[in-house]
């Protein structure tokens, strides 16, 4: 594994160069939200496109699903989180300084150091309320979603409706979740605004164990193929005690943050039929499967693998982060796998002020931009400080044009992570060239 370094080090790059910005920087930002920029939205939705390839597009008992934000109140009544999806709050009778009372040490005021200054805990709901429609009363009242879980759930029926599948089958979906968080912290790792890659996978009641253990090793497979080591990753079986009250099993996944050490990356949850028994009861719809071969209709049960988006994203980049020397020199680079990558390839010319380099440079860009898409144009500074860069944002490969180009054809091609370089022909690029 690869040495680790600061989680400051890693948010500084990420604002340099573009991947994450503070949300509302200019009017001196809004805790615990956070703008992606231009490399950042791209390296998040790379990760989104991956998961959902490995977890929909390449299976074939899974339905994909976009759920409205905003939902009918009732359910997260029927869901439990208008009674129970709470925190413990404190509050600093000093400086009034508000904070989670599970998540504090000792009786210091983490804010201005008070001693012995909380007052009792109290629970705080948080749910973002708002209201609908242009009346504003009790019945307007709604919510932003805290989870993506239960637009599932009640479009269990729609599914089964539309597609007849067979059980096993799981539904899944990409969105976009809230929590009034009393004290956001660590960068990307606790917000207020974040997104889940989250499925509910539905069995037969007396099923579950065997497709639990496989969903386990299919999350060991997801951190693989993303570049986390199994080293930094702690699968952690919940207590009956500390399991989400709807949970009969669960097992969460840590991974070894920078500065932060092991805290949530994933989770994988045996819900039982705890959300559809509760949708069904409350909505006074059926919410059963009934079996092909015949029998009687039941409510499955589901098993839940929930991925924090941001969080990956988090964990891309740590694993990532690297310093180096090169001749002489301290490099800053990201060593991302090339499918996660922002930019697989940088082009230049070796000197920007001779047309011919710059035209045959451009015909490369062309071709390799309509092979593979995220190919970057870099012509600013010289040679030595477009590789840093390109270091620095993690991109595979550079690409550079130079008078032999213009001789043979050949360009050179510059690994990032050894910085070795090979001649090859513009057709062949990433053909022979290994992945990271």
């Amino acid at each position: 594994m690869s040495k680790r370094f600061s989680l400051e080090s890693i948010v500084s790059l990420a604002k340099r160069r573009g991947f994450v910005y503070q949300g509302s920087e200019i009017y001196g930002g809004l805790a615990g939200t956070w703008d992606y920029g231009p490399l950042g939205v791209q390296l998040k939705r790379n990760l989104a496109d991956l998961w959902w390839k490995m977890f929909v597009e390449g299976r074939d008992d899974m339905f994909g699903l976009d759920s409205a934000i905003l939902m009918n109140p009732k359910v997260w009544q029927a869901s439990g989180h208008i009674a129970t999806f709470s925190d413990p709050l404190v509050e600093c009778q000093t400086c009034h300084g508000r904070f989670r009372a599970d998540k504090i040490d000792s009786s210091k005021c983490p804010s201005c150091g008070s001693k012995n200054s909380f007052g009792q805990p109290r629970q705080f709901n948080m749910m973002f309320k708002t209201q609908v429609g242009p009346v504003a009363n009790q019945e307007s009242v709604s919510y932003l979603r805290p989870e993506t879980a239960q637009g599932m759930f009640v479009n269990f029926k729609n599914v089964v409706d539309s597609f007849s599948p067979n059980l096993p089958f799981g539904i899944a979906q990409i969105g976009r979740a809230f929590r009034n968080e009393i004290s956001p912290r660590d960068f990307l790792f606790r917000a207020r605004e974040f997104e889940i890659m989250e499925l509910e996978y539905f069995v037969r009641p007396d099923d579950w164990q065997e497709p639990f253990n496989d969903w386990r090793k299919l999350l060991g497979q997801w951190f693989a193929a993303i570049g986390l080591p199994a080293g930094r990753i702690k699968e952690v079986e919940l207590p009956s005690n500390e399991r989400a009250h709807y949970s009969q099993a669960t097992v969460d996944f840590y991974y070894d943050y920078p500065s932060i050490g092991l805290d949530e990356l994933a989770g994988l949850a045996y819900r039982g039929a705890f959300d559809l028994t509760n949708h069904q009861r409350l909505s006074g719809k059926k919410l059963e499967y009934r079996p092909k071969e015949g029998g009687k209709p039941f409510v499955p049960h589901v098993i839940e693998p929930t991925f924090g988006l941001d969080r990956n994203v988090m964990a891309v980049l740590s694993e990532a982060y690297c310093e180096d020397s090169v001749g002489g020199e301290k490099r800053v680079l990201l060593k991302l796998p090339s499918d996660l990558a922002p930019v697989r390839y940088a082009v230049s010319p070796l000197l920007k002020n001779k047309p011919e380099l710059v035209e045959k440079a451009r015909a490369v860009y062309r071709l390799l931009k309509e092979r593979f898409g995220l190919v970057m144009w870099d012509d600013n500074g010289n040679i030595g400080k477009r590789y840093r860069r390109q270091d620095e944002i993690g991109t595979p490969y550079c690409v550079v044009v130079d008078f032999q180009s213009l001789q043979d054809g050949t360009v050179t091609v510059r690994d990032r992570d050894t910085t070795k370089q090979q001649r090859l022909a513009p057709e062949a690029i990433g053909q022979s060239e290994s992945t990271h």
